[in-house]
This record gives C-alpha cells, sequence and structure tokens, in this order.
C-alpha cells in the first residue's frame, strides 16, 4: 500500500535533507554544539546519576514479534583458563550473540528506508549484506551527549501508564514540559515516558510489546520546530502500536529517521528517572547515550545515564 498524500506532506515539512550538506550522514546530531554540551555539563550540580539501560538477558523484551531480532545469547569461552601456563594468572572470557537492537538502544539513520531512500536522500541500496549501512551507520554518530529533558506523559496526566491505544500528541508534550516547567531547546535529547516499560519489568513481554502507547504521526512537527538533536522512550515500537492510521506502518521511524535525520531510542527504562525528576523537581541533565561504534550498523545497545 502506497504512503498515503499526509505522510508525504509532513514529510515535506520536516526534511532536513542537504541541511549540513549533501554528505552529512549525522543529521539532527549537528544541533549538538560545544556550547550545548558546556552548558549541559554546567547543570550538573549534585552528581547524582541515573542509569536508564535495561539487563541485557536471555529472557529480554524480544518476543519474536521481530524477526531475527534476539535475545542475548551469553555463553562464557573460557572459565578460569591458566592460558600461559600452570600457576599463572587464570582469566574467564565471555561472547554474546543478540540483536544489536534487542534491548535499550539507538536506531540508526539507516535503520529503516522509505520510497526507496534514506536520509538525505541516498539509495536505500547502499545497505548490503555484507558491509552493512555504507551511508549513516551507528558509527557515524561518534558521541550522543548533550542535555536531556525528560517529557513525563504518564506523570503529567496523574497516571502511572498511559493506555495501550494512547497516541502521545503534540498537546501531550506540550503538557508535559508545562508540568515539569522544562523548555525543550535546540541540541537537547528528548525523552518521553509512556510508563509502557513497567509492562515487562512485571514480567509481561508480549504484554509490553502489544498493545502500546507510543507516539503520534503528529509529533515529527514537534520536535523539527525546536531542533531536537535526538529522541527516545519506554516502549518496544517507539511509536503507537498498532498504528493510529489503519495500515500505516511505522510512519514515525520513517519521518524521524529518514525526513529528519533525528536518531530514534527505544526501551529506555525511565521509571527511576521519573523518581528522581519528581524528587529534585528538575526535569533537565546532563545525558550521556554513547553508541557502541559497530561500523556499518543500523542500530546499536546503548546505556545512557543521566546526571543531575
Amino acid at each position: 500500500m502506497p504512503l498515503p498524500a499526509e505522510f508525504h506532506d509532513i514529510a515535506k515539512r520536516v526534511n532536513n535533507w542537504g541541511r549540513w550538506g549533501e554528505d552529512d550522514e549525522m543529521g539532527t546530531l549537528n544541533l549538538v554544539t560545544d556550547e550545548v554540551v558546556r552548558e549541559a555539563a554546567a547543570g550538573v550540580r549534585t552528581g547524582r546519576r541515573v542509569p536508564l539501560a535495561l539487563p541485557l538477558k536471555e529472557d529480554g523484551v524480544q518476543s519474536g514479534l521481530i524477526p531475527g531480532r534476539i535475545n542475548p545469547l551469553h555463553s562464557m569461552v573460557q572459565i578460569n583458563q591458566e592460558i600461559f601456563g600452570p600457576g599463572t594468572v587464570a582469566c574467564s572470557d565471555d561472547a554474546v550473540t543478540m540483536g544489536l537492537q534487542a534491548a535499550t538502544h539507538w536506531d540508526a539513520l539507516t535503520h529503516v528506508s522509505h520510497s526507496g531512500r534514506l536520509y538525505n536522500g541516498r539509495p536505500a541500496g547502499t545497505i548490503t549484506a555484507h558491509g552493512g549501512a555504507e551511508f549513516g551507520g551507528i558509527d557515524k554518530a561518534p558521541y550522543i551527549v548533550s542535555r536531556g529533558v525528560l517529557l513525563d506523559v504518564a506523570a503529567a496526566k496523574g497516571l502511572d501508564r498511559l493506555p495501550g491505544d494512547h497516541a502521545v500528541t503534540p498537546q501531550d508534550l506540550d503538557e508535559a514540559a508545562e508540568f515539569g516547567r522544562v523548555e525543550v531547546r535546540s541540541g537537547d535529547i528528548v525523552l518521553v515516558r509512556t510508563g509502557q516499560v513497567q509492562v515487562y519489568l512485571a514480567g509481561d513481554k508480549h504484554g509490553y510489546g502489544y498493545p502500546s502507547p507510543g507516539l503520534s504521526v503528529r509529533t515529527p512537527e514537534w520536535f523539527h520546530a525546536r531542533d531536537v538533536a535526538a529522541v527516545a522512550n519506554d516502549t518496544l515500537t517507539f511509536e503507537i502500536f498498532p498504528p493510529e492510521i489503519e495500515d500505516l506502518w511505522l510512519p514515525v521511524h520513517a519521518l524521524d529517521l529518514v525526513e529528519m535525520g533525528m536518531l530514534q531510542g527505544q526501551n529506555w527504562n525511565l521509571e527511576s528517572l521519573s523518581t528522581a525528576c519528581g524528587e529534585l523537581s528538575r526535569y533537565s541533565f546532563l545525558l550521556s547515550a554513547m553508541p557502541e561504534p559497530f561500523k556499518g550498523a543500523t542500530g546499536t545497545p546503548v546505556a545512557p545515564v543521566a546526571v543531575f
């Protein structure tokens, strides 16, 4: 089914192709300037740190909904082995097989395509089986450190968790910003809390993935207008699932990643962050969310930390 006219109209309004040059592979991360990072670092007051990653484990969030995206399979390749001879220091080593987007992760700009194109108009065919993403792989995002902002949509509505059929709208984002008394600025990394990760933490991985609240197709324009550098949330699919427009699958992915060149993060655990922000009455912080630099990869695990 072709993408509808409504999608293409939004795409034109948020398109960033050529904004940072025809060869650009970083997209909105260009908005994270040295000044943005200095100001974010200057905001650290107490040193309180809040981890935002889910554990990497075999019984993780993946339920088979997305083919090939397997939870981490961890194995020991040597245990207390004296590899340099008897009586020498003994070593233990591990190996892991996993989908790079299996748990808490960033989607690279090449994670999705539409109409045969990737961000900045590059052909989708530049992704190959052996080389991965020739252009715009996650290795082209060498550092992700900026001012983080929590938009706690659930808390702003007085809820622990949004219902599964709730599409987070621009109005919801405005209300969450007002609730947190925070202004979203250029270069910010915005974290949107729905509370959905509670379903997984309670042991229901299937219920976590479906049905799920998530971002509406109308939110990319909100982020574009504020020059947001990246967005992450606490759901499996990032956008509402099933989709709000019948048979229009992953439109927010396509608008954010392909049209805007804006990284997305999923499966972030924002529960402790919500508590910390409430206790401190402060919804902005220094956020370190460095990607693992897998060359040519379309996504990467990440272990983000918010610092107050």
